[in-house]
């Protein structure tokens, strides 16, 4: 089984957390979340991941309370598609979330 796991900065205050693993090539567990740092605090703001079986993404707002949507993709395309949404639009969903206007 490969497994791979990193946290990357992505500007002043947020950071990407991502975690895959494989097995014969097949994607088979992901998360990647986008977390902000609130009063020295990392807090999630938005995850996707396949926690009970099924792809899905977990929106937060600042009371912690979630939003779940769930994908209806594979997990090899929702992993895709939670890198490319977050590397992309990390600026928006934290603005949003310090704001108090997300999700």
């Amino acid at each position: 089984m490969g497994e791979k796991q990193y946290i990357r900065a992505l500007g002043e205050g947020a950071r990407k957390r991502h975690v895959h693993k494989t097995e014969h090539g097949m994607v088979v567990h992901f998360m990647v979340q986008l977390e902000v740092k609130v009063h020295d605090t990392w807090q999630p703001i938005i995850r996707y991941d396949c926690a009970h079986d099924f792809s899905h993404i977990d929106r937060y707002n600042r009371d912690g309370e979630q939003e779940k949507e769930q994908l209806h993709l594979p997990y090899d395309e929702a992993l895709t598609l939670a890198d490319e949404d977050i590397d992309l639009n990390w600026e928006t969903y934290q603005t949003r979330f310090l704001e108090g206007r997300f999700p």
